[in-house]
C-alpha cells in the first residue's frame, strides 16, 4: 500500500465511521417509507410522466395536421 493511502486509512476520522458502520449495522433492520411505498412512488411517477408526454405529442400532432 502506498504510504499516502495509508496515513489517509489511518486517519482518526476514517476510523470512528469504521465504528459508528459496525455498530449501525447490528441495529435490527425495519424497513422505512422508501422501503414501503418506494416502487409504487416510482410507478406513479413513470405513469404520470408518459400521460403528459402523451397529451403534449397528440396536442403537436393535432396542431401540425
Amino acid at each position: 500500500m502506498l504510504p499516502l493511502a495509508k496515513n489517509a486509512l489511518s486517519f482518526k476520522g476514517f476510523r470512528s465511521i469504521q465504528r459508528t458502520m459496525t455498530r449501525q449495522s447490528h441495529q435490527k433492520w425495519a424497513p422505512d417509507f422508501h422501503d414501503k411505498y418506494g416502487n409504487a412512488i416510482l410507478a406513479s411517477g413513470a405513469t404520470f410522466c408518459v400521460a403528459g408526454c402523451m397529451d403534449i405529442y397528440k396536442k403537436l400532432i393535432q396542431k401540425c395536421l
